[in-house]
């Protein structure tokens, strides 16, 4: 096993989501950066089960505005009826993030105050196994953050080269066995195509694994990461092009942000965190940010071990140049 499957130790929790609960990430960093005082407009564009949303309502003490979107359609009605927002407006909109300016322009709003996005995969959508997302879990070959529309990940392994999913794999997951990973998925999905997540899975397993291996468990005091981990997160940015839409959302943000206005993105992998960095700091020299995160924010030890899902967490920040 190469080093650099090891990750850091994490206690011996279980992974898995009580039903309809989430725990925010970073609450008390995106606090302290999203301008969320009485009075101010925020878009919280990945809503999820709202728990960032509802900790900016309360700074809003009753007033300003909030636009809310997120793809999945369903868990997003069922977010909005449980809000509070106690005088405060609230423009829920369905759909992905990189439609803002639209949303805005329909909302009747002209700039933001802040601008809050967490990339990660709600645990409410890893958790369902009828979802996807997770090779712990025996689901269909999915991975749609929208179902309603779209290529599935199993369609995407019947279109895929090898070449093409070997360099996705290397810029969106850092897997280093890159190449012989693809070969082996994509000669096996000709062959006999994989339907299910624990298929996939399974043959990641043998794939990559050491004989006799025993991937559910822990390898003495340390985890090691699953053969399967770095493709089934490959296979779902790509289902639902994060990187297409983040990199849209990034050029508008200038545009729609007010003088002084701040965005907070968390991202969870190093290809996102790349394509931030690098917008925030041309924004800067270009004299569009007045101030940036010079470096990521992560989470504390603290909360990696009462959210192990928090783990990989990065946030930048940028501010507009205030005219």
């Amino acid at each position: 096993m190469s080093p650099e499957r090891k990750n850091q130790h994490r206690p011996n929790r279980r992974r898995s989501t009580p039903d309809r609960s989430h725990i925010p990430v970073m609450i008390r960093e995106v606090l302290d950066h999203i301008p969320a005082g009485p009075g101010k407009c925020v878009a919280d564009v990945t809503l999820g089960r709202g728990g960032h949303t509802r900790a900016i309502l309360e700074r809003m003490s009753g007033s300003g505005t909030m636009i809310l979107m997120d793809l999945d359609e369903h868990e997003m009605k069922a977010t909005v009826s449980s809000l509070q927002p106690n005088g405060a407006s609230i423009w829920p909109h369905a759909g992905n993030f990189a439609g803002i300016a639209q949303v805005m322009a329909e909302s009747g709003i002209s700039g933001l105050d802040g601008l809050l996005a967490d990339l990660g995969v709600s645990s409410m959508q890893i958790d369902d196994p009828s979802r996807g997302f997770s090779y712990r879990r025996d689901g269909p070959l999915d991975m749609r953050m929208d179902m309603s529309r779209g290529e599935t990940a199993k369609d995407l392994l019947g279109k895929l080269t090898e070449a093409e999913l070997a360099e996705a794999l290397r810029e969106l997951a850092d897997e280093s066995m890159a190449g012989p990973l693809s070969r082996a998925v994509l000669a096996r999905h000709r062959l006999t195509p994989f339907e299910t997540t624990t298929q996939l899975a399974t043959f990641c397993e043998t794939a990559l694994g050491r004989p006799g291996e025993n991937w559910s468990l822990r390898q003495g005091k340390r985890w090691v990461t699953h053969p399967a981990a770095r493709l089934f997160q490959t296979l779902r940015i790509l289902v639902n092009r994060e990187v297409a839409n983040l990199k849209h959302l990034l050029r508008l943000l200038p545009s729609i942000l007010n003088p002084g206005g701040k965005a907070c993105i968390i991202s969870f992998h190093s290809g996102e965190d790349r394509l931030i960095k690098q917008s925030f700091r041309d924004g800067l020299r270009q004299g569009l940010y007045d101030s940036i995160s010079e470096e990521p924010m992560t989470p504390t030890e603290y909360e990696k071990k009462g959210n192990p899902r928090s783990r990989s967490a990065k946030l930048r920040w940028a501010r507009k140049t205030i005219a």
